[in-house]
């Protein structure tokens, strides 16, 4: 074991942000504690990263880039266009990677609008993707980008290629690519993709991006705890590079951020923001509904409240397995959030503030997918709450971002 130093500090995680880090649960930390095989500070509870330091999760935090990648720059102006943009996660990110939006297209009218008030300058295309001529682009695409929803494929056709897609989204995606010829494009979706239909439906995308002109990278399941967003979520990323492109570039992923950011961190000054997070409109709680979550202690769930209480607040759930962890859970901040859905007082996917008896506000949101503050959401609130759960996360698109610079600036070169 060696003792590894960040700023002549030792570098220590708690049982929680261990777990996620390594991707064990907390009751596995803490076996591996009880055995001894894990010893936590008497004063802290803290566990130094020398103990852990053979694993290639933190082996890749200790030797990490991101510094340096943080310096790449395009060396010319790359113009991208992006489908299924929602409410901008991912067009910012890619923006503060350095790139030249050329248009934007979703069929949601009040993303649309979030994205013409905070960019009046950016050619958003509101509507239907399918009724969208992409060859009166006259500008060279170097990336599309695109979060397309998956639905499930038919496979009448025999050939499982690009005919076999139509009528889902991927088809008009496949189709602007083949339409605009970009260098190199980014899909990204959720990890269930991996294994949707037993793994025929990314064995079709995989199918016609080769029959498009594309090689493929081999897909990645990223995890946003790693790339400066306080946030357990995990999205499978497809890069693809033209073939005639191929032998000019090799694209790496990016490096993962040298320290896993909290909800400590989006709320309060430090790390992520400059500032403690400003109030902001939310959804509250019917009152019996704040009586009991008021019980739930920091990190807690259901199974914290009294057992009577358990059982009104369950209903028939109670009697049923499995864990249903996001049942009245409260955040906390030690840790990176739960992965945001669209709204955060669905029953099945409570998401309550740490400290006080209420949903995350809108601004708590934003921050955990690191939209910065002067970002301003239009729509109603269950419009805006869905925007940002919806969202990729910014700091990790950037990321993502700056690793396409790279690979763009290499076929420039």
């Amino acid at each position: 074991m060696f003792d590894v130093q960040c700023n002549e500090k030792p570098i220590l995680f708690s049982v929680e942000v261990l777990a996620d880090i390594l991707s064990q649960s907390k009751a596995t930390i803490g076996a591996r504690i009880k055995r001894g095989e894990l010893t936590p500070d008497p004063e802290s509870g803290l566990i130094s990263i020398d103990q852990v330091a053979q694993h290639p999760e933190v082996i890749n935090l200790i030797e990490t880039k991101w510094d340096e990648e943080l310096k790449i720059k395009p060396i010319r102006q790359y113009n991208l266009v992006e489908l299924f943009a929602g409410g901008g996660g991912l067009a910012l990110g890619m923006e503060q990677a350095g790139f030249h939006s050329v248009l934007l297209n979703e069929l949601d009218k009040h993303a649309c609008s979030t994205l013409r008030f905070n960019r009046p300058e950016w050619n958003v295309v509101e509507g239907d993707i399918s009724k969208i001529d992409f060859t009166n682009i006259t500008e060279n695409i170097d990336l599309l980008t695109g979060g397309f929803p998956c639905q499930a494929f038919s496979y009448a056709g025999k050939s499982l290629g690009f005919e076999d897609t139509r009528g889902t989204l991927f088809f008009e995606m496949a189709r602007a690519i083949k339409e605009l010829q970009p260098k190199v494009f980014m899909a990204e979706n959720v990890k269930a993709l991996l294994s949707h239909d037993g793994g025929k439906t990314l064995e079709v995308i995989k199918n016609v991006i080769d029959e498009l002109g594309y090689k493929l990278v081999e897909p990645r399941v990223l995890k946003a705890i790693f790339y400066k967003v306080p946030q357990k979520r995990e999205r499978l990323i497809l890069v693809a590079i033209r073939k005639d492109l191929v032998d000019k570039a090799y694209f790496e992923w990016p490096s993962p951020y040298k320290r896993i950011t909290t909800l400590q961190d989006a709320f309060y000054k430090g790390d992520l923001f400059t500032t403690d997070v400003p109030s902001s409109p939310g959804q509250v709680y019917p009152e019996r509904k704040r009586e009991i979550m008021s019980l739930v202690p920091q990190g807690g769930y259901w199974r914290d409240l009294p057992d009577e209480l358990q059982r009104e607040y369950m209903k028939g759930s109670y009697f049923l397995g499995g864990g249903k962890t996001g049942m009245a859970r409260r955040l906390s901040l030690k840790e990176p959030s739960l992965t945001l859905t669209t709204a955060p007082a669905q029953k099945q996917t409570e998401r309550c503030h740490p400290l006080e008896t209420r949903p995350l506000q809108v601004r708590e949101y934003a921050r955990i997918q690191t939209f910065p503050d002067n970002w301003e959401f239009q729509g109603s609130l269950t419009a805006v709450y869905k925007q940002i759960g919806n969202a990729v996360p910014v700091n990790m698109a950037a990321a993502l971002g700056r690793s396409l610079v790279n690979l763009l600036n290499q076929i420039t070169r």
